[in-house]
């Protein structure tokens, strides 16, 4: 379930490409919002993403969460 509550950072929302060792900023912004649960995670705390997703992780609960889903469906 997502959680929409938090309020979202001061500044627009980043668009971001997402590689393995890091990301570049296609779209400057404060924050990126995670994919799993919906709260917004400023740019200077995101720590995981998934690169063949393409997606942003709150923290690395959000980021297992994810993963367990992606690997169920196989």
């Amino acid at each position: 379930m997502r959680d929409t509550t938090e309020p979202r950072p001061d500044g627009p929302e980043a668009k971001l490409l997402y590689g393995p060792g890091g990301y570049q900023v296609v779209r400057p912004g404060t924050y990126v919002v995670c994919a799993v649960t919906g709260r917004p995670v400023p740019l200077d705390q995101l720590r995981y993403w998934n690169v063949d997703l393409q997606e942003p992780y709150f923290d690395a609960a959000a980021a297992s969460r994810r993963h367990a889903e992606q690997h169920k469906k196989k």
